[in-house]
């Protein structure tokens, strides 16, 4: 198995850590650790005593000098995300998975902490526990497959090496998606052990051609009952074409397994992917299902931080629309747009800037958006409604800074407020009616301290843990609890992730007033 670059590609759009402005290796605490001087002991000798009280061979676990633990294996070195090594040491295996269990279902309520929390899940780092490296690794590929990074979750475990069976199970239903799954049946056919699945062993069999073991398999498993209704149903129509031009269509389960998605695809009744959980809409990338699936899959995974804004705009642009109304509506604004902007018209920028914003804030994508196109729209000669958008658009793009600084002379206090924060300085002016904004100002109101119960994890190697509950106290907050919102971004900032915080910060002031004007 191989690692696919759009794989790396993929990866590499949750990078924050980086591009701090106070990268990790800034942290007081680590500052410390590396400059301190080196410590020369004397050794003192001892006489000779025996210490052995028996003579049985104790269990040692061996691996090779400098090789990640089976579940310390990453995509992304720490000398590119500015994270230790000892991210994940000093915490509990069950603590860690407790949380990463919460997150799996429900990511960040912003792109930045999502893009943190991809970040965490990537990188390559020791294990907390090396007896249960493969249960931690198991819940970072778990949550990365709910988030939609299927591609990069598959990457994972091809670091992993070896497969155990529960390892090969989840790479199993990784490829199944992204369609690698010949390679895989291989490796099961190598060695019979990696599943007991006989759904699994039945489609493996086909795949290299084997039909009569196939059915062998199927008909044992029907007569000792070992595989459930609708797998016994799907297998048949499967394995048998002429029984399946008998019977009527399935009724599609609610969520199925990607097996059970790949059978009902292979008898002709495949499943659309917009009511699936989200993992299954990568299926839908290739377009063999027609733009209009492609369209809505590239937004779900745009939406959840799991595809990049370039790959989100060259579905938008692939065709023109075939229709009107929803989707459609939001294709023709969008490209229309994009023709303005090569015109350079300002006029007509302007009038197709007001019409694709509100159609962009409506699908959840305002943040991609603005990223894409607010570059592009700084300097131009707007008409005013044409021009907030603009500003608001630069504020949340990945050149915050320099739209903070165009607004230098804004009499607006909104804007003067969220520049501020942009900036990375406390707001002079209130701006009573921006969400958020007394927890936004207090956590630039002096310098950053992280919350008493947090600002020791990370000189105990358990900075990983530490950012986990930042993230989960911004949650917290963004759904109502101000508090948590000031605790959150004062532990972010005090741990380096400055940037991360002022993202997340214009993020949800942002998202929430843009939410409140629909």
């Amino acid at each position: 198995m191989q690692i696919k670059p759009f794989v790396l590609i993929s990866a590499c759009m949750a990078l924050p850590l980086a591009a701090q402005e106070q990268p990790l290796s800034a942290i007081d605490w680590l500052a410390v650790q590396r400059n301190a001087p080196p410590v020369i002991s004397t050794p003192v000798p001892t006489p000779d005593t025996p210490v052995a009280e028996s003579a049985t061979v104790p269990n040692v676990e061996v691996q090779p000098l400098d090789a990640p633990t089976v579940g310390g294996v990453g995509l992304l070195p720490g000398s590119i995300t500015g994270l230790p090594a000892t991210l994940w040491t000093g915490s509990r295996t069950a603590d860690l998975i407790g949380m990463l269990d919460e997150m799996a279902l429900r990511g960040p309520s912003v792109p930045a902490l999502d893009s943190l929390l991809h970040t965490l899940l990537l990188a390559e780092a020791e294990t907390p526990s090396l007896n249960q490296g493969e249960a931690f690794l198991t819940k970072r590929i778990e949550v990365l497959y709910h988030h939609g990074l299927v591609a990069p979750a598959e990457a994972l475990l091809e670091r992993a090496g070896d497969l155990t069976p529960e390892l090969f199970a989840l790479a199993f239903d990784l490829a199944l998606l992204t369609g690698s799954d010949e390679a895989l049946c291989q490796v099961l056919d190598a060695r019979p052990n990696l599943s007991t699945d006989l759904a699994t062993r039945i489609w493996c069999a086909t795949r290299s051609g084997d039909f009569p073991r196939a059915m062998t398999v199927y008909q044992t498993g029907t007569t000792l009952g070992q595989l459930s209704d609708l797998d016994t149903e799907l297998l048949l129509r499967f394995l048998d074409p002429e029984y399946t031009e008998t019977t009527s269509p399935l009724r599609p389960p609610v969520r199925p397994t990607p097996l059970q998605f790949r059978l009902f695809e292979a008898i002709g009744e495949a499943l659309p992917t917009a009511p699936l959980p989200l993992p299954f809409a990568v299926v839908e990338l290739t377009g063999d299902s027609g733009w209009r699936a492609q369209l809505q899959a590239a937004e779900r995974l745009a939406r959840a931080g799991a595809l990049d804004g370039n790959q989100l705009l060259g579905v938008y642009t692939e065709q023109t629309r075939a229709a009107s109304g929803g989707i459609w509506d939001r294709v023709e604004a969008l490209q229309r747009f994009e023709t303005a902007l090569t015109t350079g018209d300002p006029g007509a920028i302007s009038s197709s800037l007001q019409t694709v914003w509100p159609q962009m804030r409506s699908a959840g994508l305002l943040v991609p958006f603005s990223n894409l196109f607010a570059a592009q729209l700084r300097g131009l000669p707007l008409s005013d409604r044409a021009q907030e958008i603009a500003d608001i658009a630069g504020l949340l793009s990945d050149s915050y800074e320099d739209a903070a600084r165009a607004l230098a002379e804004s009499t607006d206090p909104e804007m003067t407020f969220l520049a501020a924060i942009a900036l990375g300085q406390r707001p002079t002016r209130p701006a009573p009616d921006l969400p958020h904004s007394e927890a936004l100002a207090a956590a630039w109101a002096g310098p950053a301290s992280a919350p008493e119960d947090l600002a020791g994890l990370p000189g105990q190697n358990r900075l990983g843990e530490a950012l986990l509950q930042a993230i989960q106290r911004f949650e917290s907050g963004s759904n109502g609890n101000d508090g948590d919102v000031t605790a959150a971004l004062h532990a972010l900032r005090a741990f380096g992730l400055e940037d991360t915080a002022r993202r997340a910060a214009l993020q949800l002031a942002i998202l929430d007033m843009e939410g409140a004007r629909r």
